[in-house]
């Protein structure tokens, strides 16, 4: 595929300050976007491919030119953390909600009134208690 001028002028950012690419750039005499254009077309002039001419400008400026980040590295992770925090909280919010909401165990049963040998037990028990 080969590279043309409105190809690669999308593909990186004014550095003017506006936040738009170098094509987009409304300003009228802009002191960053027309020395990129004019750039951008005696680098397309050498015969350079856009991966090239792109490595030459990000070497240049430094990654943030770059219009769209790389997907390698640092930038990778960067992308994906957000993601997958929300995903993740997603499932604790759904996990902790269906814990919350389920019914409570039913109370046991309490024994038999006229038990005799629980009484003994009981009684037993409350005479140790006071010791």
């Amino acid at each position: 595929m080969s590279a043309t001028q409105t190809d690669l002028e999308e593909a990186l950012t004014c550095q003017c300050g506006c936040g738009l690419t170098v094509h987009a750039c409304n300003h009228l005499q802009c002191p960053s976007g027309i020395p990129l254009k004019q750039e951008i077309a005696s680098e397309l002039a050498l015969g350079k491919t856009r991966e090239e001419i792109l490595s030459y400008f990000s070497g240049k400026y430094g990654e943030k030119i770059l219009s769209a980040p790389t997907t390698t590295g640092f930038n990778i992770v960067a992308w994906v953390t957000p993601f997958a925090v929300v995903l993740l909280s997603t499932m604790v919010i759904v996990l902790l909600t269906r814990r919350w909401r389920r019914p409570a165990e039913p109370p046991r049963p309490a024994p038999p009134a006229g038990d005799p040998k629980l009484r003994a037990r009981l009684a037993a028990d409350l005479e140790h208690w006071d010791e």
